[in-house]
């Protein structure tokens, strides 16, 4: 694996990309909408400022009788007295009975002029706006129409403005600060999500040593307790581990009973060459015969424990039955049974294979058929997710001690029954294998009643 691989498949490093991409796009969106949020401010003040002014501006306001205009006494800010220190106040006078315009201005603006804006102009609303400056600046301009009660004037303007400088200058100092504060924030909450990455991964580093311990030998499950999330995963990963050596020892166990079984044939064929005796073909027809039997017991017996472990399987077992009952018809011809299937319904199916059913169920009603005096009836219905088959003949029935005899592994059924001929013992072991049982009961009708459960799909 790459090394640019390995670090796109660690879990820490996507999990800790995620949060600082997260965080960095919340702080750079807090960090724009306060910056906005001060600049408005900063505007606000400055327009308040000039505001203040511009009133200071207009109580000062006199007129002689003349037509002189002049301020009672200069604005209180000294800014205004110093030439281009970037706060201007300006009264501009009309032209008026041959006396020509006029402006009144501020010493700060020295040989410079703010803007006249009459056409723009409301009586009674002041117009804020931007407009240039002394060397260039860009001002802040507040623009008021005043209309005086007394003189030959109708109206007079008065400006007032800051440089834009005035501005800037904290705007800039607070973004330096701002960006100082998100910066901190950012290695505070890259800190944290790093702490926090690795203490919430830490059970799966446990897990991981757990693992360990279970690969070189040193434990056979996986100990201790996890957090809510993990901790499934530690039980169904502990189940599967049981499973496994339930079916290592169940093979172990089915591979010598296999070759116990085996070893009986062979040894009678053996000896039977060895001696020369004339029922020689006899002998290894029969022995032949028997090993096979075993053979395709403990061929059945793995399909079976293989196809537990699958999943989606599904098999419909009316279909399975009536097919079942065609075969048992003919095997049993001589004898005129009936088979009744109508307690079966046409939904139920069998999670699993449909060959392993017909395995048990044709060892079932072979056993039935041989044993039933008119009638056979099977019924089924499905229980909280199992399927109970019932397979009921009016026979004379079975002690408890020969109903529990029959289950044995190597009691065989008639060998007229299609298949590997087991007899009923494959049909508990099969049904086992399953998580289900069989077990033989009394039936209604009189004989006896094989009760077979398995998973329902």
């Amino acid at each position: 694996m790459k090394p640019l691989e390995a670090r796109y498949r660690s879990l820490r490093l996507r999990l800790l990309a995620g949060v600082l991409a997260w965080a960095l796009l919340s702080v750079a969106v807090a960090g724009w909408g306060i910056q906005q949020l001060f600049r408005q401010h900063i505007l606000a003040q400055l327009q308040s400022e000039l505001n203040i002014h511009l009133d200071q501006l207009t109580a000062q306001l006199q007129i002689s009788d003349d037509g002189q205009v002049s301020l009672a006494s200069p604005p209180s800010d000294p800014r205004f007295t110093h030439p281009y220190s970037g706060l201007y106040w300006q009264i501009s006078v009309p032209a008026q009975n041959g006396r020509p315009a006029e402006q009144l201005r501020s010493r700060s603006l020295w040989d410079a002029r703010l803007p006249v804006l009459y056409p723009y102009l409301t009586p009674g609303q002041d117009l804020r706006t931007q407009a240039p400056g002394p060397g260039g600046t860009e001002l802040q301009l507040r623009v008021r129409e005043v209309e005086p009660a007394d003189g030959p004037y109708e109206d007079l303007v008065l400006s007032v403005a800051a440089d834009q400088a005035l501005l800037a200058e904290p705007i800039s100092r607070f973004n330096q600060m701002l960006g100082m504060a998100l910066g901190v924030l950012v290695l505070g909450m890259a800190f944290a999500a790093w702490m926090q990455v690795g203490y919430g991964l830490r059970p799966l580093a446990r897990l991981r040593q757990r693992l360990a311990d279970l690969r070189q030998g040193r434990a056979e499950r996986i100990e201790g307790v996890f957090p809510t999330e993990v901790q499934p995963l530690v039980d169904d990963f502990n189940q599967v581990l049981h499973r496994n050596a339930q079916g290592l020892e169940r093979a172990r166990q089915q591979a010598g009973n296999l070759a116990h079984a085996l070893k009986t044939p062979l040894a009678v064929m053996a000896n039977a060459a060895a001696a020369a005796d004339p029922a020689l073909p006899r002998l290894i027809t029969e022995q032949v015969d028997a090993a096979r039997r075993q053979v395709d017991y403990h061929l059945a017996h793995a399909r079976a424990a293989a196809a537990v472990r699958m999943t989606g399987l599904r098999s419909p077992i009316l279909p399975l039955l009536q097919g079942l009952v065609r075969v048992m018809v003919r095997v049993h011809a001589e004898r005129n049974l009936t088979y009744d299937l109508s307690g079966v319904a046409d939904d139920l199916a069998f999670r699993g294979e449909s060959q392993d059913f017909q395995e048990m169920l044709g060892n079932i009603l072979d056993n039935a058929g041989k044993w039933a005096r008119k009638r056979v009836r099977v019924s089924a219905r499905s229980l909280d997710g199992e399927l109970e088959i019932r397979v009921e003949d009016d026979g004379p029935g079975l002690s408890p001690e020969r109903a529990e005899a029959v289950f044995e592994r190597g009691k065989r059924a008639d060998e007229r029954t299609p298949g590997s001929g087991l007899g009923l013992g494959i049909v508990r072991d099969l049904a086992d294998l399953y998580g289900g049982w069989a077990r033989i009961e009394t039936s209604e009708l009189g004989g006896a009643c094989v009760v077979v459960t398995l998973p329902a799909a």
